[in-house]
């Protein structure tokens, strides 16, 4: 079922939400993080994906990000594709104690969607919304980095290491972001406006 939250503008700056399917917990292993912040950085690299703002949870990821190449959409359904098939690979081949329960999660939201094949572990929305102000960017970035604050996880945002937080406090990151400030001079949607 769609949300409503479809990407018209493909190089415009997005607040996105990546979620796995029934909030399954993938992310508290190592190994599956690991998997998300690899493709994260090649898309990056190979695909025009720029990051300025991220939190890798336990179910699942925000981002503010953009396509530098205009191909927002192509880019994050290659990522959740790409991402499935290898955490579906680890499932099945690393130690896991969890893999009959995720694995009959994954099967049957297969089933609600006839694109599927036999799992899903995304979600189909990526609950896109266009970044239009300043305003809604200090908005979205407060919510994606207090994010495990909120969760109890650390007490102060760049504490926890799967954010960039850490890279807007000068600490090392996961993952390297774009710097923000530069956002609204780059972008033609954003000209203008306060």
């Amino acid at each position: 079922m769609s949300t409503g939250y479809k990407i018209k503008e493909q190089d415009a700056l997005h607040y996105l939400t990546f979620q796995i399917v029934n909030w399954v917990d993938l992310f508290t292993r190592l190994v599956y993080r690991d998997i998300v912040i690899d493709s994260l950085r090649y898309c990056q690299e190979k695909k025009g994906f720029e990051i300025y703002v991220f939190v890798i949870m336990s179910n699942h990821v925000h981002l503010l990000a953009r396509s530098n190449i205009g191909k927002l959409s192509d880019t994050i359904r290659e990522f959740k594709s790409f991402t499935a098939k290898q955490m579906l690979a680890a499932i099945e081949s690393e130690p896991e104690s969890r893999r009959e329960w995720m694995l009959n999660i994954f099967e049957f939201a297969a089933k609600q969607h006839k694109r599927n094949e036999k799992y899903q572990i995304w979600t189909h929305e990526n609950h896109a919304e266009l970044i239009y102000s300043n305003a809604f960017i200090d908005q979205k970035v407060n919510y994606i980095h207090n994010n495990p604050v909120r969760a109890a996880i650390v007490e102060r945002p760049e504490d926890y290491l799967y954010s960039s937080a850490r890279a807007f406090a000068g600490c090392s990151c996961v993952i390297d972001v774009a710097p923000l400030y530069m956002t609204i001079e780059r972008l033609p949607l954003m000209r203008g406006l306060k």
